[in-house]
């Protein structure tokens, strides 16, 4: 037996309020803690949890930005002359995504999800490195950068294949004992609560699943390692949608002309604006602030946040909804769903959790980021005992 292995386990949204109230995980983790999160969506919460960084140091937000110059869709500029009835069909979507990938060469997660072909040329994608692969981060280095530059074996999950498949393969690399340092990734339940919402009872049956799969895990682990180190955490919660807003046709109404005056994209839950002259940004705001369901987030607040970029790529103005508030149609979807994150860190259904089988959780761990610092910590001690353990005896 090797006698350490560290497991850090990510399940997508599996949130404080999901699991506070949840037997969930307290047979193989019984010590769990909230978590702050960061202010965006997966696309960078995911890169912050891998680097330890937030997110004006790392530059992963979010994923659309208004950019023409480096636009990579030019090719796609023809789609505008289809029906809409046939570009905004997700079967449509899905099928142009795969291709624009392998076509691009994009390395991370992409979808075009519902940015219309009319204006595509008009953005560039900004997750084209995966942050699952070392280098994969639009600025600095990574867990598996730290990984790799101390020759530290380890598995990680292919986010793109089944959850199964990825439990299958880190149960194989364990039983070879071949690491020293393992972290799967499971998205399946942040699928099911955008479909079924929190209180759905699917979601405690997913839960139920995922102890099954955490059981094996641990029972192949405990074979082969003498001590398995077990982080099972999230990125963000989901919060139920329950009012629908249709942001797009009041700015529609204005008086100005996307592309001309403005440009903007319609996440689910906030509208990022850049403007090209003083009038679009007067009439935008002023408009906006007439929106009972949201409020445009000041300066000062992003930089507490730590999501002020000063050179206002990722947007010039932000206009976030409340709790629970979907804004729809989007450029994420023509569609209602029933859940939803992305809203303010604040917010009770943003919160995350961290749940391990180690008595103590540092009291620095408070944020999403800092599970880095138990990654690193816990590679270290692997490599050191680990190494230590396959060295030959000397004999004096």
């Amino acid at each position: 037996m090797k006698p350490v292995l560290p497991l850090f386990v990510f399940i997508d949204a599996c949130g404080w309020e999901i699991i506070k109230n949840d037997p969930f995980g307290k047979n193989f983790a019984p010590n769990r803690k909230k978590l702050d999160s960061v202010f965006g969506y997966s696309s960078t919460c995911v890169p912050s949890i891998l680097s330890g960084r937030w997110p004006v140091e790392h530059r992963n937000w979010c994923y659309f930005v208004y950019d023409p110059k480096n636009s990579p869709f030019k090719s796609l500029r023809p789609f505008r002359w289809l029906p809409t009835a046939i570009t905004s069909r997700r079967i449509f979507r899905r099928w142009l995504t795969k291709f624009v990938k392998v076509h691009l060469k994009f390395r991370g997660y992409f979808d075009l999800y519902n940015i219309p072909f009319k204006f595509i040329t008009l953005f560039d994608f900004t997750e084209k490195k995966s942050p699952l692969k070392p280098g994969g981060m639009n600025r600095g280095p990574n867990i598996f950068d730290f990984l790799g530059e101390r020759k530290i074996n380890y598995h990680v999950s292919a986010p793109e294949k089944p959850e199964i498949e990825n439990l299958e393969a880190v149960i194989k690399d364990i039983e070879s004992e071949s690491i020293d340092f393992a972290f799967l990734y499971w998205a399946g339940l942040d699928g099911l609560l955008h479909m079924v919402g929190n209180q759905s009872p699917e979601i405690p049956a997913k839960l139920r699943l995922y102890e099954q799969w955490i059981d094996r895990m641990m029972a192949a682990a405990q074979k082969h390692y003498s001590e398995v180190r077990l982080y099972v955490f999230s990125d963000h919660g989901m919060a139920n949608c329950d009012e629908l807003l249709d942001l797009k046709a009041k700015i529609e109404a204005l008086d100005i002309k996307m592309e001309q005056d403005y440009a903007v994209v319609y996440d689910s839950t906030m509208a990022r604006f850049w403007f090209f002259n003083d009038r679009a940004r007067k009439v935008v705001t002023e408009a906006l602030q007439k929106v009972p369901q949201g409020r445009i987030i000041p300066d000062l607040e992003l930089k507490e946040m730590r999501t002020l970029f000063e050179d206002r790529y990722f947007g010039e103005l932000i206009f976030l909804v409340k709790e629970g508030v979907l804004i729809v149609p989007s450029h994420m979807g023509e569609r209602p769903i029933r859940g939803m994150h992305g809203y303010h860190p604040k917010d009770k259904h943003t919160y995350a959790s961290l749940l391990t089988n180690q008595t103590e959780i540092p009291e620095e761990i408070v944020a999403i980021p800092d599970v880095f610092k138990l990654m690193t910590r816990d590679a270290e001690l692997a490599k050191e005992r680990n190494a230590a353990d396959q060295a030959p005896a000397t004999y004096a």
